[in-house]
């Protein structure tokens, strides 16, 4: 994959040149020193190796603990920050490299809103900038879009910058919106999402009260039952106990649809044909329990990788889920038995665009192939995996991408090749409207995106 926009061409990427050209002299400017280079290493990493940037972070995190909390905080979120406003930043252009570096990283603390001045302070230092400073800036609390715009057209001295530059050019191309609502979008994917999760075999009541008494603030959400708002700050899972317990799972509220669109019953066998590490395995199943009288159903799921298997079945152990079998998928043979489903979900590969809220570094990193080469193997997965639903079943498609050609038109084409399957309406949770097909936008719930349609056999 080619990326969009150069990594850091303007930037130096090592210690020693930065000792050389910037004399840290006060103790913020030489913590500020140090966290640029570790932000610029990891940035160039990411993008030099086309790896997501949490993997990145995470493996950079697990092999220098002697990071405190804030350290972490501030390496963390300047770098996701960079890859959010990245299609300003990277119109940043000064004459010496490491000066366009540090305009961009306290450019991006400014458009961030972050707090720690004292760092961003010194990072203008070093910046050297020709005309307003960031921190001459006045952008009130949770500024707006347009604010900041304006704010980073004052501080480069830039007046061609556009809204639309935050998303990669092909994003439009390949993901046509109206322009009335290409404000709403790029603002949204310039945000932060909460951390989305869902009680099961549990009260959603209880368990807030549980990661209250943990010092985790929870909210009830208005839309599904057992959807509950994390907030923005890191959790460890690994130290809440109604997460050891499998009380709860994360799971974001646009996947949340997906299972509230499948409607489960309790009685009824189903099979999650792309399972990946069983997210809505998990959510169908805990659907069928909140049913009330006894569960009969049961639940296989595949995936052509073992790893994400794996993971479900411990997921599962953990909540108690005994009804639910792995069936590894392996070439083109069905892994399950044919006309023997009342309901199949095929969660199929993506473009992943819906996600990008949360993965901004996707954005520079794919280019166009990255919707582009999938119609092809979802149709098919969708073909195959149609052979499964007995008559009378659901046949669920569903994906976390934007792009009509990987969601529209793929259950159009397959619609197009059998008479047996027939789409059924469904009603957006979120805006009440009934439609045949649904896409979630990031901004109607504060939410990743997505897509799903539901049909049935004859």
């Amino acid at each position: 994959m080619s990326h969009n926009i150069p990594a850091m061409s303007n930037a130096s990427t090592s210690d020693e040149t930065h000792a050389q050209e910037i004399a840290a002299t006060t103790p913020a400017q030489k913590r500020a020193l140090s966290y640029s280079t570790t932000i610029e290493t990891l940035f160039n990493q990411v993008m030099s190796t086309n790896m997501p940037a949490d993997r990145i972070i995470g493996q950079y995190f697990r092999e220098h603990k002697k990071h405190g909390s804030k350290d972490r905080r501030v390496i963390r979120e300047s770098l996701f920050g960079l890859f959010r406003w990245w299609g300003w930043l990277n119109q940043l252009n000064s004459s010496q490299k490491h000066t366009t570096w540090f305009q961009q990283l306290s450019t991006c603390a400014m458009l961030e809103q972050h707090e720690w001045n004292d760092v961003a302070t010194a990072w203008n230092d070093f910046a050297s900038w020709p005309q307003t400073r960031p921190d001459q800036v006045e952008l009130i609390n949770n500024a707006s879009l347009n604010d900041k715009l304006t704010a980073f057209m004052t501080v480069s001295g830039i007046d061609t910058c556009q809204l639309t530059q935050l998303l990669p050019q092909w994003f439009w191309q390949l993901c046509p919106i109206d322009d009335v609502d290409q404000y709403a979008v790029v603002n949204a994917m310039s945000s932060r999402p909460p951390i989305w999760a869902r009680a099961q075999t549990l009260s959603t009541e209880k368990v807030i009260k549980s990661l209250g008494q943990a010092g985790i603030e929870a909210k009830a959400n208005s839309y599904f039952s057992d959807a509950i708002n994390l907030g923005h700050k890191s959790i460890n899972l690994n130290e809440v106990n109604v997460y050891k317990q499998g009380y709860l799972e994360i799971q974001d509220l646009a996947s949340q649809v997906i299972g509230q669109i499948c409607q489960p019953n309790n009685h009824d066998k189903w099979w999650d044909a792309c399972s990946g590490a069983g997210g809505k395995t998990l959510q169908l199943y805990s659907l069928m329990l909140q049913q009330g009288s006894a569960l009969t159903g049961s639940i296989i799921a595949s995936d052509i990788r073992t790893k994400p298997l794996e993971e479900l079945r411990k997921r599962a152990k953990r909540a108690g889920f005994d009804n639910i079998s792995v069936a590894p998928w392996k070439g083109d043979v069905l892994p399950v038995d044919a006309n023997a489903f009342d309901g199949v979900l095929v969660d199929a590969p993506c473009s992943c665009t819906g996600t990008w809220r949360r993965n901004p570094d996707m954005r520079w990193l794919d280019d166009a192939s990255a919707v582009t080469d999938k119609p092809m193997l979802q149709l098919a997965i969708l073909r195959r995996s149609a052979v499964a639903v007995k008559s009378g079943g659901k046949l669920v498609y569903a994906t976390c991408s934007l792009s009509p050609s990987e969601n529209e038109q793929i259950v159009k084409d397959f619609l197009s090749e059998t008479a047996e399957f027939e789409l059924e309406p469904v009603t957006h949770p979120f805006t009440g409207q009934l439609c045949d097909m649904l896409t979630i936008w990031p901004q109607q719930a504060n939410s990743d995106g997505m897509f799903v349609a539901k049909m049935r056999r004859k």
